[in-house]
């Protein structure tokens, strides 16, 4: 752009001149923008540093692509030792295979081994183990090439494993589903038609709950989404399982702290004054061990439930269409995981109940023994006014006691004044002057010490 003579011109003095000082003065005050340089975001802002986690978590488990026929078989560990054995379980086997090691922080890798993939992914408490590659002809044949044996050094113990294999389907496709157990065998329909699934969710020879997809013209992208979602609803569904044996042993020991604390309610009707404090260091125990089991299990019923829920999430997004003669997987399911979730969530709304109502009965023990506490405090004032009022009266005693004695003094000290002078009035001797000072020193005396009492009431009252 070229450069006029009126753009060279100066601004001149007054408004214009303080505006331009004023517009310097405000871009002083705004923060530097940086350079373009690596970690700026759009426009060359400042990056958020976590901006890249939230971005990136979308794209976090890519599903493979897989063109029928193909298998999948998915282990999941969980892990014992801690992200670092399972770091060092992954590390050599990406050693084994010529494939640098991923760093410490990532969440998932890949591995080629030969005619097929591994994929691995970390969990919040577990691990899993994703091997695609060739699917033997028969039903029935066990997989070849796959990772997985004696040499696999195995991160944690495991807790699901499921194979999946992928199979245009035809009009003899009934062949395929010899293996399944007919009882408890599950079939539907799903992705618009495009897809078959089947499984009867028993374990085979191997471990390995088998899972059958029959393609009927489903793109690879498609394909590998649906096997992810049909692994999440195996793997989470076992996972959501964990729950249930906690809360079956954690059953029967609530039952006797129920029954306990029914027995200590009712001696609470019929205790005697002072037993309240035994009475609640027994509830205190209670407490103490019911919280105990609820610290242990609150973090099993907690990943129970959000188990259930992406088990859920997952049959809903399957959408699928019932094939007659047969159950769906959701229906199936519902019938079996359900009463088993149902059942932790009663365990704990028991501890949360049972809780509260440690929690009442302690109140109330606590509110018997403040009311004893506070009869003793009565009993105690009322002995304190008993001994105040009768150091009142010895009180009283004493100050008669001490305006005699004090009267008796100085009209000692007057007669003797009154002889070594040799005083006398007309008309009266010295034995009758000191017989007229005794009542009126009397007098004198009673009301100077009444005066002093007065005084240090008033001092008293005005205090309070």
């Amino acid at each position: 752009m070229t450069t006029t003579d009126s753009d060279k011109v100066s601004p001149p003095e007054g408004k214009a001149g303080k505006g331009a000082d004023a517009r310097a003065n405000d871009a002083d005050r705004l923060p530097a923008r940086p350079e373009h340089a690596q970690g700026a975001g759009a426009f060359g802002f400042p990056v958020h540093p976590q901006r890249s986690a939230a971005t990136g978590e979308v794209h976090a488990r890519p599903a493979p692509s897989i063109t029928a026929p193909r298998a999948l078989l998915k282990l999941c560990f969980i892990t014992d030792g801690g992200a670092s054995v399972d770091q060092a379980v992954l590390a050599e086997l990406s050693r084994q295979h010529g494939v640098a090691p991923p760093a410490e922080t990532a969440r998932h890798h890949r591995i080629r081994t030969g005619p097929g993939s591994l994929w691995w992914e970390r969990h919040t408490e577990a691990s899993t183990y994703l091997w695609e590659g060739p699917l033997p002809e028969a039903a029935g044949e066990a997989l070849t090439g796959h990772p997985f044996g004696d040499a696999f050094p195995a991160p944690g113990s495991l807790i699901a494993g499921v194979r999946i294999d992928i199979r245009p389907h035809d009009d003899a496709y009934e062949k395929w589903l010899q293996p399944f157990d007919r009882q408890t065998l599950c079939l539907s329909s799903t992705e618009a038609g495009r897809a078959i699934v089947a499984t009867d969710f028993r374990q085979n020879q191997d471990g390995l709950t088998r899972v059958l997809i029959l393609d009927k013209g489903m793109t690879p992208q498609r394909t590998g989404s649906l096997a992810q979602r049909l692994f999440d609803i195996e793997i989470y569904r076992t996972m959501a399982m964990l729950g249930l044996p906690v809360a079956q042993s954690l059953s029967p020991r609530m039952r006797k702290v129920e029954d306990r604390l029914a027995e200590l309610t009712h001696r609470m009707r019929e205790i005697e004054p002072g037993g309240a404090e035994v009475l609640l260091d027994e509830i205190i125990g209670l407490a103490g061990q019911l919280e105990a089991d609820a610290a242990s299990s609150l973090y099993r019923f907690g990943a129970s439930r959000a188990y259930d829920e992406i088990v859920g999430d997952r049959l809903t997004a399957l959408d699928e269409e019932s094939v007659p003669g047969y159950d769906t997987w959701r229906s199936f399911l519902e019938r079996r995981l359900a009463p088993a979730m149902r059942t932790c969530r009663a365990v704990e709304e028991r501890q949360a109940n049972l809780s509260r109502k440690l929690a009442r009965a302690a109140n109330l023990l606590r509110t018997r023994i403040d009311v004893e506490v506070e009869k003793q405090n009565r009993d105690l004032l009322e002995s304190m006014d008993r001994r105040a009022k009768l150091q009142l009266r010895l009180q009283q005693t004493v100050e008669g006691l001490s305006v005699a004695a004090v009267s008796y003094y100085v009209v000692g000290l007057f007669a003797y004044a009154i002889k070594g002078v040799g005083g006398q009035l007309p008309g009266l001797s010295t034995d009758a002057l000191i017989a007229l000072f005794v009542p009126v020193t009397i007098l004198s005396i009673w009301w100077v010490v009444r005066r002093i009492r007065q005084r240090h009431l008033g001092r008293d009252k005005a205090a309070d």
